[in-house]
């Protein structure tokens, strides 16, 4: 971990910039899933105290971001692919309430803003995936936060930290960054009330673009599907 950070400034608090800079590298991939984080070797980079690193690390933890071990320390956290079988199932259930949510939301501030996020997107040529990888979460953080339920939010954040935490060394081609990019027009369209596809659908396809391996989807496929066809025939 040598060399990746920048000692911290005193124009805000001494946590928030830790917890900023620990976070910004564990989704660049500067700090890998499954390395150990040492509370004095950070706060010795940082120039800073342990109790600044402290509370940053224990706040890490409560996002899902890093773990602890018992008798081994703090990690980073790394995920099977049973496991990210798992929070993405959960996830496709939450985010897809999230969407229909943030379609019936009355804030056209906000969708304007999602709107010229994804047209910024669409113009970037994208470098490292870290830059990428920063607006996926910056856009699906927008979208929970239009739902307008803080409850639904602050659980999506929670659940998806180490999927962006992992995101990093799937998304390493440029084709596969720029079809996830285009993918979040349609989620936008979503929101906005236009196309024909139901939520399920649209972060289903989103989701699997995202990640290899797509057949782990294969268990909630069938349940999108039907969810759809049963909003359809409704219609």
């Amino acid at each position: 971990m040598r060399g990746m950070f920048k000692s911290i400034r005193t124009d805000t608090t001494l946590k928030q910039k830790t917890l900023q800079l620990l976070t910004d590298a564990i989704l660049s991939s500067k700090i890998k899933p499954g390395e150990r984080l040492n509370e004095s070797e950070v706060a010795r980079m940082l120039h800073v105290s342990r109790a600044p690193v402290r509370e940053a690390m224990q706040q890490l933890h409560e996002q899902g971001l890093i773990v602890n071990v018992p008798r081994r320390g703090m990690f980073v956290v790394s995920l099977d692919e049973e496991s990210i079988q798992k929070i993405n199932s959960l996830r496709l259930l939450l985010e897809a309430e999230a969407l229909r949510l943030a379609r019936l939301s009355g804030n056209s501030r906000g969708k304007e803003k999602l709107e010229h996020l994804v047209e910024k997107m669409e113009q970037t040529d994208y470098g490292p995936t870290s830059e990428v990888v920063h607006d996926d979460m910056e856009f699906h953080r927008m979208v929970w936060n239009l739902a307008g339920n803080e409850y639904l939010e602050k659980t999506l954040v929670s659940l998806t930290a180490p999927l962006f935490a992992h995101a990093m060394l799937t998304l390493l081609r440029k084709e596969k960054q720029r079809m996830l990019v285009g993918s979040h027009r349609t989620l936008l369209d979503f929101v906005l009330g236009r196309g024909r596809e139901s939520a399920e659908e649209v972060i289903l396809n989103h989701l699997r673009l995202g990640w290899n391996s797509p057949d782990k989807f294969s268990s909630i496929k069938e349940s999108a599907i039907l969810s759809a066809s049963e909003s359809r025939d409704m219609a």
